[in-house]
């Protein structure tokens, strides 16, 4: 792949389209092989290139902070269903979609590189911890308004010295206590080294999602959170309004409360005063070495993005359902045999790919990694493999979604029907009613119905490497 430095707001020079608006579409071969960019980068792209845009948006890949589900990204879909937003309406492959933290499978996870430690500065940073410091997570004046912060600040600053590190030009910010001893704006060295001295790095519930958290754990800090009761989402939060998601937001950092998790993350209701109380004691008491998963290194990062540029290919046509001739080869000399693709595994309730299908499917992930089973009413595919302790794999949806499926998982059927809807492939016990998916744009982990049960393509994952499955390198 050729590497360009050149920024989003000049793509058409390098993409060769014509003056004007890209009325004339391009007729020859593209010099590079992907495009990085931005959803505001896509929309220069859009007007610089017009019509060309179509034939090359296969090429594309777009850094995508918070996620972008299928069914804000298919423009007649979204428009039609009430999720139409800013953002969205691309009509992208929603894996062209790739984002900071593992939010949605339905999107690529690029994520981004944190600095690793070696062992010698592990044990240095142990050895010069501060059990009773604290660092809070909020480099701006407004994130401390916080209604409520007071009780919980004080119980902090009764066991702990607090710091921070908020920006202010002349004047002292009025929303920080005079307790904390703010720092101000630091160096990313200066802040580096007040983490390794604190034992706690403390969140308010905003910014959401960000690096910092997975530097102070790092930097051996526990970080402690805010539970929210309700999660926060579009249909209730301001903040995740016209955004091209309805995920529901459990923490200030999902990915750190559930992928990383105790020692390292503690996650609590801050407005339970006796419960913050304990786990500010608690954390204290903790002995905790410096942690950084492995997705987030240098080496882990090249080798998810490597993963994906060699195999990950939106340009060519996949068709819908598995093809008429795939069938399970019997016994030499028997010749192929109407057996089911899908059989039990085992010490599973799921169901996985048949070995011997012939011919075998082109597929990334591969095949193998295939585990086949079905959500509860009102459960999503990402909650469904996720309570059975894989991934959802939308990539695979295309080989489930087909009659033998639904037969294999022992649904019953009376009505089946092909549409274009988020939920499919889906079927509902009460009326004995089946959908398959119509729209391959619009196969989805992320999408849920009270009324219907999920028809879920979930699969294996290697251990700190939630993007890739066992058998993906």
């Amino acid at each position: 792949m050729q590497h360009t430095q050149q920024k989003a707001v000049v793509p058409a020079r390098f993409l060769g389209v014509p003056p004007g608006r890209g009325s004339c579409p391009l007729t020859g071969p593209l010099p590079f092989d992907l495009i990085y960019t931005d959803y505001h980068g896509l929309q220069q792209m859009k007007q610089h290139m017009g019509l060309s845009l179509k034939r090359h948006k296969c090429h594309i890949r777009v850094i995508d902070t918070f996620g972008t589900e299928p069914a804000y990204n298919h423009e007649e879909y979204a428009t039609l269903h009430g999720y139409r937003t800013n953002w969205g309406y691309w009509n992208l492959n929603a894996r062209q979609y790739m984002t900071m933290f593992p939010h949605t499978p339905d999107n690529s996870f690029m994520g981004f590189v944190s600095e690793e430690l070696n062992e010698t500065e592990k044990r240095s940073i142990q050895q010069s911890k501060v059990n009773s410091m604290a660092v809070v997570y909020g480099k701006e004046a407004s994130m401390w308004k916080l209604q409520g912060k007071e009780g919980f600040l004080q119980i902090l600053h009764k066991y702990m010295e607090v710091h921070g590190t908020v920006y202010y030009e002349t004047q002292r910010p009025p929303e920080v206590p005079a307790f904390v001893k703010n720092h101000g704006l630091l160096p990313q060295h200066e802040l580096q080294q007040l983490l390794r001295k604190a034992k706690l790095f403390i969140g308010f519930g905003f910014p959401y999602e960000g690096p910092a958290p997975l530097e102070a754990i790092a930097n051996g800090c526990v970080f402690l959170q805010p539970k929210f009761k309700p999660p926060h989402s579009s249909f209730n939060h301001e903040f995740f309004k016209g955004k091209p998601t309805s995920r529901e937001v459990s923490s200030q950092h999902p990915y750190a409360e559930q992928y990383i998790g105790s020692p390292h993350v503690i996650t609590v209701d801050y407005n339970n005063s006796a419960e913050f109380d304990t786990a500010i004691r608690e954390i204290m008491r903790r002995k905790v070495e410096p942690y950084l998963p492995y997705e987030y290194t240098c080496e882990g990062m090249l080798e998810r993005v490597h993963a994906y540029i060699q195999q990950q290919d939106f340009c060519a046509s996949e068709p819908l359902f598995v093809p008429a001739n795939v069938s399970r080869q019997g016994p030499a000399g028997v010749g192929p045999l109407a057996r089911p693709l899908f059989v039990p595994l085992p010490n599973s309730t799921a169901l996985g790919w048949a070995s011997d299908v012939t011919p075998p499917p082109t597929a990334w992930p591969p095949l193998s990694s295939l585990r086949l089973l079905v959500s509860e009413e009102g459960e999503s595919c990402v909650e469904a493999c996720r309570s059975h302790g894989f991934i959802c794999e939308p990539a695979h949806f295309r080989f489930i979604n087909n009659k033998e499926a639904l037969r294999r998982l022992e649904v019953q059927c009376e009505v089946l029907d092909s549409e274009m809807n988020h939920i499919l492939p889906a079927f509902s016990v009460l009326r004995r009613e089946c959908g398959l998916q119509r729209e391959p744009l619009l196969f989805s982990c992320a999408g849920h119905s009270p009324k219907y049960r999920r028809v879920c393509p979930c699969r294996d994952f290697r251990r700190g490497q939630v993007a890739l499955c066992r058998d993906c390198l």
